[in-house]
């Protein structure tokens, strides 16, 4: 079966034709997301798999996409606006461009169904959470699955206590206990939790209220926290590289970013651990994760005190699937690609009955 996957992100596209072994037959990527140019010249496909962010508690695994399920999914947008409506646009592109092929959609959402109550549990009130679904979901959960999955390859068995971090222009961790999600950074949408490119992460509950009382109107502040703030809210870029160049120049608001981005990456990794008890294993993956050697010192450093060492010289030569563990280390440390669309490949033949 050959498998078409559909990664869209907020305003780029990936797809890429995967056969039955998982060979990568072709790729294609884009800033919009325009599908019918990219298909064009690929093989045909057998079936397409398309990776949407949130699936609620609807879809828990991946599914076969009918008209209910695209409903459904329509109405799910909402709560993630960077990226929903971008893969229901994508959806409607491939159902034109391949009339006929069966469509899978596969959820970030559906690795954290593991989440226990604890985690998963909001205290507001019972009537809202039963009535809005309110509770916390968590995302990136295709990546964090390979992530989990390669980890178990790379070192032989499956570590009793990862934190994983998926650190890109959306950024989250996950504590993984014996390959489930028991812990992760998101919550209800993909704001909450970590600094980001274009993202607040966790702030104050209050503030966005105060703003509304003060005048602004709750789609200025949407638009505001999920458009304007993280990095690009600190420095006016939300390019990690960018930001890092500037560092180097010694400009105040690109080292102030640095410090902010650390200190709540650094906080929330130990919030990790914690629910995990300790740590066995931390990798990195993503566009930062698996390219910024300094984010990956830095996090080290600041978990040395659980057993967290790194080579410098493997850190910096790290490329595609690297373990960076310093000699004599307690917890392995290694830098995964990231790879969604083996997950969704996956998923898609499970689906369909053929894996």
């Amino acid at each position: 079966m050959r498998v078409l996957t559909v990664n869209p992100g907020s305003s780029s596209l990936k797809v890429s034709l995967l056969d039955d072994d998982d060979t990568v037959l072709a790729v294609e990527s884009g800033v919009g997301h325009e599908m019918a140019p990219m298909v064009t010249d690929m093989p045909p496909p057998d079936a397409v798999g398309l990776r949407f962010v949130h699936g609620g508690t609807d879809f828990p695994g991946p599914v076969l996409i009918d008209a209910k399920v695209t409903g459904r999914l329509h109405e799910l947008a909402d709560l993630a606006p960077l990226h929903q409506p971008a893969s229901l646009e994508a959806l409607a592109e491939i159902t034109a461009a391949l009339p006929g092929v069966p469509a899978v959609a596969c959820f970030d959402t559906s690795f954290h169904a593991t989440l226990p109550d604890a985690a998963a549990t909001y205290a507001l009130p019972e009537e809202w959470r039963r009535r809005f679904g309110l509770r916390r979901y968590g995302f990136h959960g295709l990546s964090f699955a390979y992530a989990v999955r390669r980890t178990a390859e790379m070192l032989g068995t499956v570590p009793t206590r990862t934190v994983v971090c998926h650190l890109g222009a959306g950024a989250s961790l996950c504590a993984v206990a014996e390959g489930r999600s028991v812990d992760t950074t998101m919550g209800f949408t993909p704001l909450e939790g970590l600094v980001m490119a274009s993202r607040a992460g966790s702030v104050d509950p209050g503030i966005p209220l105060w703003l509304v009382r003060h005048g602004l109107s709750a789609e200025d502040v949407n638009t505001a926290l999920e458009r304007d703030s993280g990095l690009r809210g600190l420095t006016g870029i939300g390019d990690m590289r960018c930001i890092r160049a500037l560092a180097a120049e010694r400009d105040a608001d690109a080292l102030a970013a640095l410090d902010v981005y650390h200190h709540r990456l650094r906080a929330c990794a130990a919030a990790m651990t914690a629910s995990l008890g300790g740590l066995d294993a931390l990798v990195f993956t993503g566009g930062v994760g698996e390219h910024d050697p300094s984010v990956r010192m830095r996090l080290a450093e600041d978990l040395a005190y659980l057993g967290v060492s790194i080579d410098p010289d493997r850190n910096t030569a790290a490329d595609d699937d690297t373990d960076i563990t310093a000699p004599g280390a307690s917890v392995r440390t290694l830098v995964i690609e990231a790879r969604e669309d083996l997950e969704i490949a996956t998923g898609t033949r499970r689906v369909l009955g053929n894996e």
